[in-house]
């Protein structure tokens, strides 16, 4: 348990931070806020002196410190690291001003060259004289931070070789009579250091009940007993409330409701549990020691509260609608009582783990009381493993199909069961600090995994909630950035994926953490985790990246606030045609892209170098397979710069391949055909092979109707009308202006060739059926029929007689 403790720093930091708001108002500080700040060379000369500290003490007696005495040494050596880099960022924006100004001035005067005034000189001299103290205090913090690295290296791996010692020791075993001898013989031993920390106690408590602190201490425990009897019950309710009113129906709501149940009941628990050390210790009644441990203890109650309030939100046995695991009700009511159970096991490890180094035991004591905690707390996990497999069975049963489990489930009830039993066996062969390492593991374990699963189901229905295309928050988005309902789901998608594996980076980080490292350690671990990434040259930090995809996403929402202007406000009012317009904002689409891509690099702090180094690694992949995708790309900024199609034009490829361009793309157009359908071109095709534009250069339609008339038809009579009808229709063009000639004669007919110029080559096909109809009316009513094709009638007179044989007699005629 006192590894938990060192373990979780953020939570207790944060609800012992709310619990000292109780704290009298005479509390002083210890600090003269009107003293002056150490200089630079100040606080390296003092790191310095804490890491000579921490050297000697390595060097003096290496072999004689224990885990606990490490421990600090390594926190110790952890903050001057952390001192000595803060130097170091706090002295490089100087270097860079003097350098700036050191630039501004110019080269010195070459030998030989004449002399610069001497107020520039004298300019500088201060400023080389002020880089080259600055550069010596930013090499001693860089070398001093490098130091103490080396010396947490060095404890670390001190810590380790005692770790790897105790796992390895082996006592007798609990099932074996010297076991038990040894208990016997350190038994009068112990009893003596029991009654006196008993008395210690009991002094400490009877000096908090006299009449000086005795009202101090009945308040604390009056507001710790009321704070415990309705505060958890109260800020559930309240966030009832508040999310009844303000969040949207959802699984945001039951999430959220799990992680207020598992914050409530840690903060309530938490923060009675400093009320009644501040009444005990109203006025300094505990001595060191007794101050230590009790603070220890407040220590240890918040994470037993913690386990307690996240077993209890993720079971949530009373409500089945806010329960967040996959479990049946009857698995959740059998395991109800399990989170608390599990939660006052870690309060009594912890409890023992501080008053077994505050008394001194014996070692046969403390080997006693780690087997049998490493017992309870295996016996605990190995009866909630039974209970959830009974009550799968009976929920199997009921519904009468076996039902299947996810397999995260499988998996961690099988290291749980595996743990179990190896629990078990270590400490019946004697393993018992192998057995109690095993059965803290499993506390420790399944904290950090039931936190990591509430916050990533509290983050997916986040991302959900805020990015919905339905949702209050996605409508706004959609409505003030014209961004797409698939763009927000495929960006709730990816930001949860991505915050699931930064969590699931930081949950195996403090898993994998050595036993005893405490909470300097896992921050380290996780600093080293997604700082020591490289790509090359290029140094990848989890800051970098963020900042880097801020101004991506920032970059792109000006570049589309300002493609958006372009298009719907300012360019409408010049006298750019349809096409110019859109060519114009695709280009500056590139060109900005262009623009927001250096500027996420340089937020990553990309240097050329390392440009060029990424640019070389792309051009084998450009050589070998991205030659028609750069071919296609650059032909698409030739089809926007010279505009041989453009938007809107009608275009034809082939016989089969005729129609409008819809959209010029990076790499392909969109044509549309007239059956409705999307023909993608690459762009290369449209600048390599032959295309005929129709409406190029603002052309003209024509319209030629052949009409055929029989060559009785008054043909002048008919030349008349005919052209009365062309320049009766309203889209027929005086300029040209329209012809009708008699264009041949044939055997049967003679045909009229009608010819007329409309404005747009999209009008031919309906004013030449407008014609058509005009000219047929005009026909019929002035009596001029148009020619009919010649017609063959082919009549079967039936077989013919044989040859040789007689005809048939003709019929009589009358004499």
């Amino acid at each position: 348990m006192l590894t938990l403790l060192r373990r979780l720093p953020s939570l207790p930091a944060l609800l012992l931070a709310l619990a000292f708001v109780a704290a009298p108002m005479g509390a002083r500080a210890d600090v003269d806020a009107t003293a002056p700040a150490p200089t630079p060379a100040q606080t390296l000369q003092q790191l310095s002196t804490q890491l000579n500290t921490v050297k000697s003490a390595l060097n003096t007696q290496p072999g004689k410190l224990d885990s606990a005495a490490l421990n600090d040494l390594r926190a110790r050596a952890m903050q001057v690291q952390a001192g000595a880099k803060a130097v170091a960022d706090s002295l490089a924006p100087q270097m860079s001003t003097l350098q700036a100004q050191l630039t501004v001035l110019g080269p010195a005067p070459a030998k030989g060259a004449p002399p610069e005034a001497p107020e520039v000189a004298a300019q500088r001299r201060q400023l080389d004289k002020a880089q080259t103290n600055l550069n010596a205090q930013i090499v001693q913090a860089k070398s001093l931070g490098l130091d103490a690295l080396q010396s947490v290296e060095q404890i670390s791996g001190l810590l380790s070789d005692q770790f790897q010692a105790r796992l390895a020791e082996r006592a007798d075993t609990p099932l074996g009579h010297a076991f038990w001898a040894d208990q016997a013989r350190s038994l009068p031993g112990d009893m003596p250091r029991i009654q006196r920390f008993a008395t210690n106690w009991a002094q400490g408590l009877s000096d908090a009940w006299q009449p000086p602190n005795r009202t101090p201490l009945l308040l604390c425990v009056a507001a710790a007993v009321l704070l415990l009897a309705g505060g958890r019950r109260g800020l559930q309710h309240l966030w009832q409330f508040v999310a009844t009113r303000w969040l949207p129906d959802g699984h945001l709501r039951r999430s959220a409701m799990a992680a207020v149940m598992a914050l409530s009941t840690t903060l309530v628990i938490g923060v009675a549990a400093k009320l009644v050390h501040l009444g005990i210790n109203w006025n300094d009644t505990l001595d060191t020691d007794l101050d230590q441990l009790a603070t220890s203890t407040m220590r240890a109650v918040i994470i037993s509260s913690l386990m307690a309030g996240l077993g209890s939100a993720l079971l949530s046995a009373k409500r089945a609608s806010w329960r967040l695991l996959p479990l049946s009700d009857i698995a959740a009511q059998r395991l109800r009582w399990h989170p608390w159970l599990l939660g006052g096991v870690a309060l009594l490890t912890g409890l023992t783990e501080h008053i077994v180094r505050s008394i001194g035991s014996s070692l046969p004591a403390t080997v006693l009381l780690h087997a049998l905690l490493a017992l309870l707390i295996s016996g605990l996990v190995g009866s909630m493993l039974l209970r959830l497999r009974r009550a799968r069975y009976e929920a199997d049963a009921a519904a009468g199909n076996k039902t299947r489990r996810p397999l995260w489930v499988g998996m961690l009830s099988f290291a749980a069961a595996l743990s179990v039993v190896l629990c078990w066996l270590s400490v019946c062969t004697g393993f018992i600090a192998l057995g109690f390492f095993v059965a803290v593991q499993m506390l420790w374990t399944g904290l950090v995994v039931a936190s990591f699963y509430l916050l990533i189901q509290l983050v997916r229905d986040l991302f959900e909630t805020l990015l919905s295309p339905q949702g209050r928050s996605g409508q706004h988005l959609q409505a003030g950035f014209d961004i797409s309902s698939e763009t927000l789901e495929q960006a709730s998608t990816v930001l949860t994926g991505v915050t699931r594996v930064l969590l699931a980076l930081v949950a195996l980080s403090m898993v994998l953490a050595r036993f005893d490292a405490g909470p300097a350690e896992l921050a380290q671990r996780t600093s080293q985790l997604f700082s020591g990434l490289k790509l090359g040259q290029l140094p990848i930090s989890p800051g970098t990246i963020l900042g880097a995809i801020a101004v991506f996403v920032l970059g792109l929402v000006a570049l589309r606030a300002l493609k958006n202007w372009l298009r719907d406000q300012l360019l409408p009012t010049t006298s750019m045609d349809a096409g110019m317009r859109d060519s114009v904002v695709t280009l500056l689409g590139y060109l900005g892209g262009v623009f927001v891509f250096a500027l996420a690099l340089a937020a990553m702090n990309v240097s050329l170098q390392s440009i060029a180094w990424i640019a070389s690694a792309l051009s084998v992949g450009i050589g070998f397979g991205l030659q028609q995708i750069v071919s296609n790309f650059f032909c698409g900024l030739i089809l926007l710069v010279e505009r041989p199609v453009k938007v809107g034009d009608w275009v034809s490829l082939s016989s089969d391949v005729e129609g409008d361009i819809r959209r010029i793309n990076v790499r392909a157009t969109e044509i549309q055909l007239w059956d409705r359908s999307t023909l993608i071109v690459p762009n290369s095709q449209l600048i390599a092979q032959t295309v005929r534009n129709v409406t190029h250069g603002s052309a003209q339609g024509r319209v030629r109707i052949m009409l055929p008339m029989p060559l009785d038809t008054d043909a002048d009579r008919a030349r008349q009308i005919m052209m009365e009808a062309l320049k009766g229709h309203p889209s027929t063009l005086g300029t040209p202006a329209p012809v009708v000639r008699l264009d041949k004669i044939d055997a049967s007919s003679m045909t009229f060739s009608i010819t007329s110029y409309v404005r747009s080559p999209r009008d031919v096909t309906a004013v030449k059926s407008d014609m058509l109809f005009d000219i047929l009316a005009r026909l019929r009513t002035a009596n001029l029929p148009l020619s009919t094709p010649t017609s063959m009638v082919v009549r079967n007179l039936g077989p013919l007689p044989p040859l040789g044989e007689d005809s048939p007699a003709a019929p009589s005629q009358p004499g």
